[in-house]
């Protein structure tokens, strides 16, 4: 027979090591592997006979029996200790109240902020308002703002991150703060030692007095009074306890509803004629990402009217615009109402606010006037302080461009004359509108065709007239029928149309800040309720056997009324011989 070279060894199969969460150590064991030659020479590879081959099945599914086990006491052990802990941790930082003093703080900065600059203007009303000669309390320029996102504040993400963050601290300090002082505070604690009683604020021994005659006194002023054998326990105002909860629960509304807005709302502004109509859809031209798009969105808001009212000085007193809002399919009014500065008209979730007004055109009838064409007549005095300007600059005004190509050859024309707005530009200031009336506006010659009359407007009241050459011709009251003589024209102005600035809002979160200012006004007035707490227990002495009623109290606030309240209650009390 053919001799077999046999080889044995022996591997080690080492334990694992242990961890320190609970779970069994795999066990030590030992395998035999034999290799032998065989009889053509290849080698054979063959696993020893293993008179524990059973035993070794049996250990391989206690092997994975084990680590399933480890795994489950991990799972059990970061699920139940340590996460627990950490997040109490966490929990207990984000409840400090400092951190929640620097939050509230930095949202006020931040707030105050919004307030002094405009929000949500366009690039170049900031380029113009904020240069970068003259900035704002010496820092503030448009670079500033819109590289900081500061034309938009409340919806960066750096002051949605302060809300979020002022969230958490207020959700924190109510669980690791508030309930568990309400949870002590609502249980009925009976104390029968008197010199625990005797150790608080409030505290005295009343020689033969009852605790039944205690009980009904401070029944009478608006305590729960609870007895039990010779022991009594009585409190009032624990809503005062609850309030703080309150608080914040209003405050994390109202934060919740601001950022609701700021992600969830559209606005936008539109200035619109006097008898023309716009889209609603068309005017909410700033989005957020959560903002869905209103029921309103197609219907029509069409301007009926627009007027003013002012004070016996000339100033503006306030203005009314008169608006239906169109079905946006078949044309049907929906609603008609006439708005004003804090009058808002809503519909379909979109708020509409006035907000701003403008002279949209001047009708002006011309007529041929007795003067040769180049003579004025002047008849109204000096030019009125309001509109003057220098001479020089009312022909060169930028009119010419807004200049209606209408001849005013034919006598009794009446045209529409676009007003601009003039409120910045040259030796203007203030508000101020203006429009041109072309002498020869079919004329191609440059000389002849920036000749004209100039009218200005401060507002609906009056007009300033001035001739070509820039010299005040006079003033006309819109309507009033009068004729006015320049460059060889009567001019009559017969009325002046305005347009209503419409600021449109879709808000969200409004119901949620209502709900939570409301929460607020009224748990804060619970708040201040003080929550009084009396105990007391019967005693008999043992020489004597004198009956004894220890009374002992605390309050969490108002501590001066309490004691006094307390005082009269005892000195009230009978003593029984």
């Amino acid at each position: 027979p053919a001799r077999l070279a046999t080889r044995c060894f022996v591997s080690d199969r080492r334990a694992g090591k242990a961890t320190s969460f609970p779970g069994p150590a795999t066990p030590h064991r030992l395998g035999v592997v034999a290799s032998a030659r065989g009889p053509g020479g290849a080698d054979e590879k063959a696993r020893a006979p293993d008179p524990d081959a059973n035993d070794a099945r049996g250990s391989a599914n206690a092997d994975g029996k084990a680590e399933k086990d480890g795994a489950e006491a991990f799972r059990r052990w970061l699920l139940e200790t340590e996460l627990p802990k950490s997040g109490k941790s966490v929990a207990r930082s984000l409840s400090s109240l400092p951190l929640a003093i620097s939050e509230f703080l930095a949202i006020a900065g931040f707030s105050a902020l919004g307030t002094v600059i405009e929000q949500n203007k366009g690039t170049a009303w900031y380029v113009q308002n904020y240069p970068t000669e003259t900035p704002a309390f010496g820092f503030i320029d448009y670079p500033l703002i819109l590289d900081l996102g500061l034309d938009h504040i409340y919806t960066e993400w750096y002051f949605l991150l302060l809300l979020a963050a002022l969230a958490a601290s207020l959700t924190a300090c109510t669980f690791t703060r508030q309930l568990p002082v309400w949870r002590v505070s609502a249980d009925w604690k009976f104390l029968d030692r008197p010199a625990t009683l005797l150790k608080m604020e409030e505290a005295e021994s009343l020689p033969r007095a009852r605790k039944d005659d205690l009980a009904e006194r401070l029944a009478a002023r608006g305590y729960q009074v609870f007895v039990k054998g010779k022991k009594m326990y009585a409190f009032k105002g624990l809503i005062g306890r609850l309030a703080p909860i309150g608080v914040h629960a209003g405050l994390l509304l109202t934060l919740g509803g601001a950022a609701y807005s700021g992600l969830g709302g559209l606005g936008g502004s539109v200035m619109v004629p006097e008898g023309t109509s716009f889209e609603i859809g068309q005017g909410l031209r700033r989005g957020a990402p959560f903002a869905p798009t209103p029921a309103a969105a197609r219907d029509k808001v069409l301007v009926n009217d627009f007027t003013i009212e002012y004070l016996p000085n000339g100033q503006v007193s306030q203005f009314f615009s008169d608006l239906s809002v169109l079905d946006g399919a078949s044309g049907r009014e929906k609603q008609r109402k006439t708005i004003s500065v804090n009058v808002p008209l809503r519909q379909g979730g979109v708020t509409m606010y006035q907000t701003d007004w403008e002279i949209a055109s001047m009708r002006v009838r011309v007529e041929e006037g007795e003067a040769t064409r180049g003579e004025t007549r002047r008849d109204a005095g000096p030019a009125p302080a309001d509109v003057s300007v220098p001479p020089a600059s009312v022909p060169s005004a930028a009119f010419t461009s807004d200049a209606p190509e209408t001849s005013v050859e034919t006598s009794g024309d009446a045209l529409n004359l676009p007003m601009a707005n003039l409120e910045g530009q040259g030796a203007f200031q203030g508000r101020i509108w203006g429009t041109f009336l072309p002498l020869y506006p079919g004329n191609e010659d440059p000389s002849l065709k920036r000749l004209g009359v100039s009218l200005l407007a401060r507002d609906f009241q009056s007009v300033a007239i001035y001739a070509s050459d820039g010299s005040f011709a006079g003033v006309r009251r819109p309507g009033s029928g009068r004729p006015i003589t320049v460059d060889g024209l009567n001019l009559i102005v017969e009325d002046m149309t305005g347009s209503t600035g419409l600021e449109l809002k879709t808000d969200p979160g409004v119901p949620w800040v209502y709900a939570g200012f409301a929460g607020l006004m009224v748990t804060s007035f619970l708040s201040l309720l003080s929550h009084s707490q009396v105990w007391a227990v019967e005693t008999e002495t043992e020489r004597t056997n004198q009956k004894l009623l220890h009374v002992g109290g605390r309050s969490n606030r108002a501590k001066e009324e309490f004691k006094t309240e307390l005082d009269e209650i005892l000195n009230d009390m009978p003593e029984y011989l």
